[in-house]
């Protein structure tokens, strides 16, 4: 304590701005200093902590034992016993009743299944053995979920720890055992990335009884491997064995002193090596932190008292009918609103952010990319019908001549046929985004929950001009629709011509080739596997225009199969009951053919309806297109559901035309899939946002004169409330 005279206090003083804001239970954003204990599991955090003390009081066993941020506050004192701050007044004699209320306290807000909270536990220990010293016990870091803990225990573990020693004001303990690589140690690791210069990490070796024969950590508390700035300390604690058979903290401390002083790598600097030492040091340099931090410490908290009065002399003098109060309340409202539907619609990096589910402008972004160009493709699925049609349009051309030439009437009429089928699509995605929008809009105004008239006015307005730029959307597309009905150019210089039409009728039977392109990779689950071969479970696909295979993992290197696409149909089936799966089947319509080993089907599913959509569009690109039921043979000898003929000529004006056709509306479908999304996003979702920036605020004003009056006494009453409750 040599050079803290006077300073004794500043620890307590910080203590108790701790107490109070945990109280509050509101954020001042005010940095307080203090010391993160930092650590992997098994690091000897515990027994670090428990060694200050001198008495065994925290939780103990497998796995993830600290599971919230034990806050605890070490005052000297004539008498010994520990206090929960949420157990106020109950002085705690037994250490083990401490230790029960520490696992209760735990189980209380992350239940018993691992999780866990950044919602710390405030724990004073009054003892004459302890100097006053207040430390952040945080969750040991973790690689592997254990038993009912979420996937990525492992992130949620790292940012909370992040959340601690980010701040500038927090000093960081790096706990690391010494029987293992301290270049690969996760507490340095972590507390390199937000501190390079090692200004406020203080190091801490433990289990130095532990390594091997003929090996120490001389160089590391030499402060020689790793430079910190405050240096290593090296601790020996209790053994697995010695805590189990309850061995005295006491005569722990004096095996650790005898280890030291016998010890020929360490025997040199004994006096700074050991627990009491480890507990001058930090007392000693967290009252030095405390006092070079408090004046800018002081300097903010004036800031904060001077805002707050600001504040409350502002409700003091408040009046309800006061027009600058009205203006004001209603414009921070609007601000929200539009700082709201902004990042809905364009993203945001806030920590706010939807990590369930997408929201807002990505389920846009993915109506416009996944869904709209599916429906699109879903027109183009059935074959047979299409070559009906055309074979019906070239002989009805002909009539009752022999046709020798290939009608180019009959490539116009089914174009149009197709074009005008693009026209459902279009709306029905502007439909989607519409809804969409509303979706937005009532997350965006639930801020203004409390004055329901104010909220209902403003949907209503947003609302109304959405609706009006969606019928002037739904209009363009039909304009678009019509202006491609209007004229086939066939100069167009992605067009196949008639005569390279007809070379590739007779050449390749019309069989359209892409090319063994990947199209989609992404999680499975197939479902009719023998239970004998593991039953259903997911995989990771791989979909190439030629072939779907299928992994064990992403990285892609144990393939179980490669199913071939050729001649392959899709289906929805049933789920079953009680089932959330969303499944499909991949069959053969050829019934004598298995399509996988001994399975006359493939049964698939995802999670999502979504997500099966999708993969049936990509499906859809590969060719594997839905099931159409057979049709029988009538009287003409040709097949009603195909319009195939016995006549090979006809067969080939069938494929020339089919083929003209094709790549007629490829270019057409390629221009709707650009312009579609492009005249929603201007008519609908920018003049949304141009509306709410601008025109809002003076058609609130224009049309709701009672509502807002209703909406200022709502404020009134409300403040009024607060005011009175502080």
């Amino acid at each position: 304590m040599a050079g803290n005279e006077g300073m004794e206090h500043l620890i307590p003083l910080v203590n108790k701005l701790q107490d109070a804001f945990t109280q509050l239970g509101v954020s001042l954003s005010l940095d307080l200093p203090q010391i993160a204990v930092i650590g992997g599991q098994s690091a000897g955090k515990s027994s670090v902590l428990e060694n200050f003390v001198g008495r065994d009081f925290l939780p103990r066993g497998s796995g993830i034992v600290t599971r919230r941020p034990l806050v605890l506050q070490l005052v000297n004192s004539n008498v010994e016993y520990g206090e929960f701050l949420h157990c106020k007044g109950k002085k705690f004699t037994d250490f083990e009743a401490i230790r029960k209320e520490i696992e209760d306290e735990t189980d209380r807000i992350t239940g018993a299944n691992k999780g866990i909270s950044p919602v710390p536990i405030n724990l004073r220990v009054y003892s004459p053995h302890v100097l006053n010293l207040t430390l952040i016990d945080l969750p040991g870091m973790t690689r592997v979920p254990v038993g009912d803990q979420p996937a990525d225990i492992e992130h949620q573990i790292r940012d909370m720890i992040l959340s601690f020693i980010r701040k500038e004001n927090c000093l960081i303990l790096a706990v690391t055992a010494a029987n293992q690589d301290v270049a690969t140690s996760d507490a340095l690791k972590l507390a390199k990335e937000v501190d390079p210069e090692g200004m406020r990490t203080i190091g801490v070796i433990t289990k130095l009884d532990l390594m091997d024969e003929g090996t120490d950590a001389r160089d590391i508390l030499e402060n020689k491997t790793l430079p910190l700035r405050r240096g290593y300390v090296g601790v020996v604690n209790r053994s697995q064995r010695d805590i189990e058979g309850r061995k005295d903290i006491k005569a722990a401390l004096d095996a650790e002193r005898k280890f030291f002083l016998s010890h020929p790598s360490y025997r040199h600097m004994a006096e700074k090596m050991g627990t009491p030492y480890l507990q001058r040091v930090l007392n000693q340099q967290l009252t030095n932190h405390i006092r070079d931090t408090l004046p800018a410490l002081r300097e903010k908290l004036q800031r904060q008292l001077l805002s707050m009065e600001k504040e409350v002399e502002e409700y003091k003098s408040f009046r309800p009918d006061d027009p600058s109060r009205k203006t004001k309340a209603m414009m921070q409202m609007i601000q929200q609103l539009q700082t709201d539907f902004e990042q809905n619609i364009e993203g945001s990096g806030s920590a706010a952010v939807n990590t369930n589910e997408l929201s807002g402008g990505a389920r846009i972004n993915r109506l416009f990319h996944e869904r709209f160009p599916f429906e699109i493709v879903k027109m183009e699925f059935d074959e047979k019908e299409l070559r009906k049609e055309i074979a019906f349009a070239i002989r009805n051309i002909h009539g009752i001549r022999v046709g020798l030439f290939t009608p180019d009437m009959a490539f116009e009429a089914i174009v149009k046929r197709q074009i005008a089928r693009l026209k459902e699509p279009s709306l029905k995605c502007v439909d989607l985004v519409v809804s969409e929008l509303g979706n937005v809009l009532r997350k965006c105004t639930e801020k203004m929950g409390r004055f329901p008239a104010l909220r209902e006015e403003t949907e209503r307005i947003i609302n109304t001009h959405i609706r009006e730029r969606e019928q002037k959307t739904k209009e363009q597309l039909i304009l678009l629709v019509n202006v491609e009905l209007a004229y086939m150019n066939t100069n167009h210089e992605d067009f196949i011509g008639f005569t390279n039409a007809q070379q590739k009728a007779e050449s390749t039977a019309g069989k359209r080739t892409i090319g063994n392109q990947v199209i989609r990779k992404g999680w499975m689950c197939i479902h009719n596997l023998g239970i004998m071969k593991g039953g259903s479970r997911d995989y990771w696909f791989v979909l190439t225009s030629e072939s779907l295979s299928w992994y064990k993992d992403e990285e892609e290197r144990d393939k179980k199969y490669m199913l071939h696409l050729d001649g392959l149909k899709i289906k929805d089936i049933d789920p079953g009951f009680m089932s959330r799966r969303h499944m499909f089947a991949l069959f053969n319509p050829d019934q004598s053919r298995n399509v996988y080993k001994d399975y006359k089907q493939l049964e698939l599913s995802c999670e999502g309806q979504e997500e099966v959509d999708s993969w049936k569009a990509s499906f859809l690109r590969a060719g594997v297109y839905p099931d159409r039921s057979s049709g029988s043979v009538n009287g003409d000898g040709e097949s009603e559901s195909s319009g195939q003929s016995i006549d090979p000529q006809l067969e080939r004006q069938v494929e020339t035309i089919r083929n003209l056709v094709d790549s007629y509306m490829k270019i057409v479908t390629k221009t709707f899939r650009d312009l579609v999304p492009k005249i929603i996003m201007h008519l609908t979702i920018n003049s949304a946002k141009d509306f709410i920036y601008s025109d809002l605020l003076p058609s609130l004003y224009a049309s709701c004169d009672q509502i807002l009056l209703c909406f200022m006494h709502n404020c009134a009453l409300i403040i009024l409330q607060e005011k009175a409750h502080y």
